[in-house]
């Protein structure tokens, strides 16, 4: 059906992107093809922009910005930018000129409205754009691949002509995530010629990885559309873990699994040049490692033993839930990790002991209604974020438009479409839900991240938003949420899987949370084979490889953890309980 992805025999441009959702293998593939046409006698520059980036790890070799050669590989020079770091530092050259001068609570709103997810994507735009635009590097490489592609919202805020204007400095809009663009004039013309050349079909090729899920399928027809309609329509997939062989019950799942959600691919993503790379064991570090994703070559790998002598089970963290008297629980966690069905597991477990629990998603009603049912001790209920959002664009579009030209416009329409503006179109009606635990335990599976909880609370931001929406009047809900929040009947169980990347950002989401001075006890790992006892070779040493991220997480949380293993079952109902 497809192609095995086999890039020196496929025609590359000289620039290549991978985009995709955290933890499907944007990295891997990356180190991959970047070794592969080096290999083949080009000279290649290999560039990662992920915040989350292990690029040091997967090359044994210390990476600067700059780039550094890898002995191994002739033709390869790897280079390690640091968003995150270069998000610190922008934001440090924008706040600087002010401190002295305005209050310290302004100077507080300045720094939370630039450490968002948007601005640090800005940044690493920032970054690339160099070696993008640069002559002599284009001259020097036959192709220069990019570990992380930007968005379609970075490369719209780049596009908008308010973005170079006096705009953001003197609107009173409250822009939660544009505000990052305002030190960035300078670099108008380069950002402008980068864009160019990302459209260029002729010169950019855009990979979009996935794995064979539902998840990470829908983000990659997200991210394709959201591209092309902005011209970057030079697009190939790769279909990334899929399991060729099987030879257990526990593989025969797998595969019948993946192959359901390949069946219904989208009609989008079907007219791509699709292709393949089987399921692998082991970890992608050092240079063999590298080379045998993309071949045939099966190699076995070091196994870590397991550090615990004994891993919790979600019972146990159940039961700690009860014991203290929580009020308010989150699964908290990137998309696809499995949020929804652990929150309604967990609600399940502390109805049984006789608790009344109220169980909110912002996932559809009826998706939460597939999985569990209303009972006497269970009350559901959702949070439509479309309608939300939806809700939340017109009222400030209308009043935007009273005093605001059409480019101002446009800037604030994309300002709306940022996560932090999504997570504040929600937070009233979220408000509302968590001020049913004066009755009850109230279980969401999601919540506003600690960025936009701190953007909400920088009283300066916190009453633009407020006007905007509520003519001024502070509900009760909304007042009395931070403080609980802070408090010890809220607990934040944050869901992970053993893998780097969703490890990873995990960690980052508990930073995010601890700068809003929200805790976090409990880390569930999700799906893992580690418990499946399969007897295949390759899903069995893929268990055996998942031990080095069950081991950092038990030492990271203080063996505070649970695990639960992978599954093809549908988790529904009764069936909850298998997860205890």
């Amino acid at each position: 059906m497809f192609e095995p992805f086999k890039p020196s025999k496929i025609e590359l441009t000289k620039y290549v992107f991978f985009t995709g959702k955290g933890g499907v293998g944007k990295t891997s593939l990356a180190c991959a093809t970047a070794v592969q046409l080096a290999d083949n006698g080009k000279n290649v520059l290999l560039i990662s922009t992920d915040p989350a980036s292990n690029l040091q790890d997967v090359f044994e070799t210390e990476l600067n910005n700059k780039g550094v050669a890898i002995a191994e590989v002739k033709g390869l020079t790897v280079a390690n930018l640091d968003p995150v770091k270069a998000a610190a530092e922008y934001r440090e050259s924008v706040v600087a000129p002010y401190r002295g001068k305005l209050p310290e609570s302004v100077i507080a709103n300045m720094e939370e409205q630039l450490s968002g997810s948007c601005t640090v994507e800005i940044a690493a735009f920032n970054e690339f754009s160099g070696f993008i635009t640069d002559e002599k590097t284009a001259a020097e490489y036959d192709h220069i691949i990019f570990d992380t592609a930007p968005t379609g919202h970075t490369l719209r805020m780049l596009q908008l002509p308010s973005a170079w204007s006096g705009f953001i400095s003197e609107s009173t809009h409250g822009a939660s995530c544009l505000g990052q663009l305002s030190g960035l004039d300078s670099k108008k013309a380069v950002y402008k010629k980068a864009v160019e050349t990302l459209a260029d079909a002729k010169r950019t090729t855009l990979v979009l990885v996935t794995r064979p899920e539902e998840t990470p399928i829908k983000e990659a027809e997200r991210a394709s559309g959201e591209l092309s309609q902005l011209g970057i329509c030079s697009q190939i997939m790769v279909i990334n873990g899929l399991l060729t062989e099987h030879s257990d019950e526990v593989s025969d799942n797998l595969h019948q699994k993946q192959q359901k959600a390949l069946t219904h691919l989208p009609h989008s993503l079907k007219r791509l040049k699709i292709y393949f790379v089987p399921l692998r064991s082991y970890n992608i570090t050092g240079i063999p490692y590298i080379r045998s994703l993309l071949t045939d070559n099966t190699l076995t790998q070091e196994r870590e033993k397991l550090a615990v002598t004994e891993i919790p089970h979600l019972r146990d963290v159940i039961e700690d839930l009860y014991l203290s008297k929580k009020k308010v629980v989150f699964t908290m966690g990137k998309g696809g990790v499995g949020k929804t069905t652990i929150a309604a597991a967990i609600a399940l477990g502390l109805a049984e002991k006789g608790v009344k629990v109220h169980l909110a998603t912002t996932d559809p009603a009826a998706h939460l209604k597939y999985v569990i049912n209303e009972t006497d001790n269970i009350t559901m209920s959702h949070i439509d974020e479309k309608a939300e959002l939806k809700k939340y664009q017109n009222e400030v579009l209308t009043k935007a438009k009273e005093t605001m030209s059409e480019a101002d416009i446009a800037y604030v329409e994309e300002d709306l479409r940022s996560p932090c503006t999504q997570e504040i179109a929600v937070f009233h009606a979220f408000a509302e839900i968590v001020e049913r635990a004066d009755n009850e335990v109230v279980v969401i599976d999601t919540a506003p991240t600690g960025h936009t909880l701190l953007l909400l609370d920088s009283s300066q931001s916190y009453h633009k938003e407020v006007e905007r929406t509520q003519g001024g009047t502070i509900p009760e809900s909304v007042k009395n949420l931070l403080p609980r929040l802070r408090s010890d009947e809220t607990e934040v169980v944050i869901v992970t899987l053993a893998e780097a990347t969703p490890v990873y950002e995990a960690l980052r989401l508990e930073d995010d949370l601890k700068r809003a001075k929200i805790a976090v006890k409990w880390w569930i790992i999700n799906s893992a084979f580690y418990g499946t006892r399969s007897s295949d070779a390759l899903l069995s040493a893929k268990a055996s490889h998942e031990v080095k991220w069950i081991n950092k997480i038990a030492l990271h949380s203080g063996e505070n953890f649970a695990l639960i293993s992978w599954t093809a079952d549908e988790l529904k109902g009764q069936k909850l309980k298998e997860l205890f």
